[in-house]
């Protein structure tokens, strides 16, 4: 599994035109399939007058889940070039929708499969390629007469929490770069034990 692995900084959009149809390619992050699915039904129902709304998507940090569709493009000259564009370009956690207008010239499966290559070129082109770490996510509670322990650890070992309780009960959240976290946590104080949450 790669770390740190190549996604996206932000959301973009990029623009092709030949022979009449306008091609617009939108590509943002994503985290989960339900996410992807959700943000192409809002795309159709924003722009329902497109022709097309193909797409393909990578998840998760090695990229094995994917999917690529051609919506009623020839097959193969649609979600397949955009999933290649992806992968050529090793980004992952990144979905691309590509919307067609078209003046109802026929551009023909070499015209199609190069405007949907060059749709995604132009949504990457204009957003920012990242390189970001593979993170272990914990959680520790302790007592609150434990808490500067727990702030002591967490500034000697650089660690920012992503949610805190402060409270009777106490916790703390935070994420560690998967290849530091053994070293990170084999200084965490005996009295104090980290929680396992996931990793992403």
């Amino acid at each position: 599994m790669p770390n740190p692995y190549k996604t996206i900084s932000k959301k973009a959009e990029g623009l092709f035109k030949d022979r009449g149809s306008k091609f617009t390619g939108y590509i943002q992050l994503i985290a989960s399939k339900e996410e992807a699915e959700a943000l192409i039904k809002t795309y159709k129902e924003e722009q329902p007058d497109a022709r097309h709304h193909c797409f393909a998507y990578r998840i998760g940090p090695d990229g094995k889940e994917y999917r690529a569709y051609d919506d009623g493009e020839p097959s193969g000259t649609a979600g397949k070039p955009i999933l290649n564009q992806l992968l050529s370009h090793e980004l992952t956690n990144v979905l691309v929708v590509v919307i067609r207008y078209s003046s109802g010239t026929k551009l023909g499966v070499p015209g199609l499969i190069n405007a949907y290559k060059e749709a995604t070129i132009a949504a990457i082109n204009e957003s920012e390629i990242i390189e970001k770490a593979i993170c272990k996510h914990y959680k520790i509670q302790f007592n609150y007469d434990q808490l500067p322990e727990v702030m002591k650890w967490s500034k000697q070992q650089k660690v920012e929490f992503t949610n805190q309780v402060f409270d009777l009960n106490c916790f703390v959240e935070f994420g560690i770069d998967s290849r530091e976290a053994d070293n990170k946590l084999a200084n965490l104080p005996r009295t104090l034990k980290a929680e396992f949450l996931f990793e992403a």
